[in-house]
């Protein structure tokens, strides 16, 4: 571990006797578009130029570009009272017009925003006075608020940027009210992001961030032993770019710090229950495949104990999760039962079961840039091939995990759900959008009345009401086994040990790095 320390300095670090203040940062893709309307940019670069009117954080909701909110009795009116002293980083003011230019140019495109239930909601937004806007909803929506916080759609754009008023068919610039600026795109090469001089927060202490696109694994561990690199986290597909054993290797050096977020997420494997024509229509099918995987393996011999075994979509930290749940342990003979009872006979000699002439066979997709996600792939796809089920794990950039999980082309994929700010809540409903799970669910038997609670339970104002409504979603999706857990995940930070401020925003996918300082 010889060039984890001064070469490290010589290359990414400040001349003898100043202070530090850039930071290069490993990116397994491309920011690509930062069009905060739109979902193909990198969350955590988005989350460094674009702010919301409020955000979510561990004591609840605060205020942010927000100063304060008066809600109506009938719970379907919200009135923000702005910050006066923000403006946009091309100097444009930000005001409760451009509050409705950017709502309304976010519900210009609502289909695209399905999956987010505020995006059915909201009737108008309306400009009261210069530093105060209102936002009409067609109904209460309890959620509101933690929606409107979300790294994306609902965050602020400058209007000079917009495209006749909108921002669906592009942007012509990406200046929002955060603390660093967009300053140099290299598509695939690297992006810089240089401190926002007149942040209404307060200057940044980091003043240039460098986000470098390297592939994950061995590429990026050697970046950081050579000081090309000095941080590395988890991104917001869930890919880690090092695996276990190199953060360890980098702790264990001394030049280095690992920091892990509290439980923020669960690790699944969405199974298209809608895909009538393949055996993972068949929820013993499905059940069998959740009683083949050994977690604790996975947990101990993968992840070296940083993510544990799951067992439930939900971990117990989630709001409305504590609901009680049939166990389904790694038990091979259950697996085996479970198959034998549906007609899929292993014929002497066989390897994969067959039924009706055809094969138990199913393709696994998983992300490509993950260190780990193929791993566990090739992992589970020996568990079931000692219960005659044929597994082919196929590695696909993140984008076009996503598009597959929309369009429903898969059998089954690698996914999480959303996070910590976003649940249950947002995972739910994404349940019954066609951007999302739609596919995952559809095919349940019970999938109509699924969907009916969904509604419901996102309209209720009754707190019992409401954690009726979601034991009751979760235990019909937990029945029938189209959401596969495999272990509850936090975000991963690598950084240098000279590097304070380090934390997590309730939101997952963001990093303050505005909070960070070399010492």
């Amino acid at each position: 571990m010889t060039g984890c320390g001064e070469k490290g300095a010589e290359q990414t670090g400040a001349a003898e006797g100043e202070k530090k203040t850039s930071l290069i940062y490993a990116s397994a893709k491309d920011i690509n578009d930062m069009n905060p309307h739109l979902y193909t940019g990198s969350m955590p670069a988005q989350g460094m130029v674009y702010e919301s009117l409020v955000e979510n954080t561990a004591e609840g909701i605060k205020p942010l570009l927000a100063e304060s909110w008066d809600i109506s009795e009938d719970g379907k009116t919200y009135t923000f009272h702005l910050r006066k002293d923000v403006k946009f980083q091309d100097g444009e003011p930000f005001n409760a017009e451009a509050v409705k230019a950017n709502f309304d140019a976010v519900q210009a495109n609502r289909e695209k925003h399905a999956w987010i239930k505020l995006s059915t909601k909201i009737v108008s937004t309306n400009v009261i006075d210069e530093y105060t806007v209102e936002l009409v909803l067609s109904s209460t929506y309890y959620p509101t608020l933690v929606e409107l916080s979300m790294t994306r759609p609902y965050v602020f754009l400058s209007p000079k940027d917009m495209i006749n008023g909108g921002t669906k068919d592009g942007v012509n610039g990406y200046h929002g009210t955060g603390p660093y600026m967009l300053t140099e795109h290299n598509v695939d090469e690297n992006a810089t992001f240089q401190a926002n001089e007149n942040y209404w927060g307060g200057k940044p202490e980091i003043q240039s961030i460098v986000a470098k696109v390297l592939p994950a694994g061995e590429t990026t561990f050697l970046a950081l032993q050579k000081g090309e690199i000095d941080f590395v986290f988890t991104d917001d597909r869930g890919a880690d770019s090092i695996d276990v054993e190199a953060m360890n290797q980098l702790a264990d050096s001394g030049e280095y710090q690992v920091v892990r977020s509290e439980p923020m997420n669960t690790s699944i494997i969405a199974a298209n229950s809608s895909k009538k024509d393949n055996p993972v229509s068949e929820k013993a099918v499905r059940e069998a495949i959740w009683h083949a995987i050994d977690r604790d393996t996975i947990s101990n011999d993968i992840f070296d104990g940083t993510q544990t075994p799951a067992q439930t979509l939900f971990s117990s930290n989630v709001n409305y999760a504590n609901v009680e749940l049939k166990v389904r342990n790694y038990d091979v003979s259950s697996a085996q039962k479970l198959l034998d009872d549906a007609g899929w006979i292993l014929g002497s000699g066989d390897v994969v079961r067959t039924k009706n002439g055809q094969e138990l066979a199913m393709d696994l997709y998983y992300d490509s840039n993950s260190s780990t996600q193929k791993t566990q792939a090739e992992y589970i796809q020996n568990e079931l091939k000692g219960i005659g089920i044929q597994l082919s794990i196929i590695g696909e950039e993140s984008s076009s995990i996503a598009n597959r999980r929309s369009t429903g082309e898969y059998d089954l994929l690698f996914n999480q759900t959303w996070g910590l700010a976003y649940d249950p809540q947002s995972t739910i409903s994404a349940f019954a959008s066609s951007s999302a799970y739609l596919h995952t669910t559809s095919g349940m038997a019970d999938a109509k009345e699924l969907y009916a609670k969904i509604e419901e339970v996102m309209v209720s104002t009754d707190e019992d009401t409401r954690k009726s409504l979601y034991a009751d979603i979760m235990t019909m999706v937990h029945d029938e086994a189209v959401f596969i857990p495999i272990t509850n995940g936090s975000m991963t930070v690598v950084a240098p040990k000279n590097l304070d401020g380090i934390a997590f925003k309730q939101t997952q996918y963001e990093l303050p790095f505005e909070r960070m300082k070399f010492q």
